[in-house]
């Protein structure tokens, strides 16, 4: 597909589309969250493990597990953490710059990280 056409479907300018086209690197216009230490903290294996096994379980009932193991925070707390995505875990952000340059970028040379990026992100 020719940059024109890319620049067409993303309903960006042309020139945009080239400079990302351009780039060898993504540029990191956003960078990772730092966090402050929360009360939270000591249990996010708990919850990474719970949310994995059961993805809908309800904030209420890991707050309830996490009370019975010696957690002092409130519900309002919690909720933010996991709202945050901070139970999740070290996720790489992902830019718009970055989502661009993958969509743009031949298929065939992407790097295998980059392409299993891709489509996780497609199918999501």
């Amino acid at each position: 597909m020719g940059l024109l056409e890319c620049a067409r479907r993303l309903n960006l300018a042309l020139n945009t589309v080239k400079r990302y086209a351009r780039n060898q690197e993504p540029q990191a216009m956003r960078r990772a969250p730092q966090y402050r230490p929360t009360l939270v903290d000591p249990y996010r294996d708990h919850l990474r493990t719970r949310r994995s096994t059961d993805p809908a379980v309800a904030v209420l009932q890991l707050f309830r597990e996490i009370q019975e193991q010696g957690y002092t925070g409130s519900l309002n707390l919690l909720y933010r953490y996991l709202t945050q995505g901070r139970a999740e875990g070290d996720r790489p952000v992902v830019t718009p710059r970055h989502l661009a340059r993958l969509i743009l970028m031949r298929p065939d040379n992407l790097r295998d990280k980059d392409a299993e990026l891709l489509r996780e992100l497609t199918t999501a």
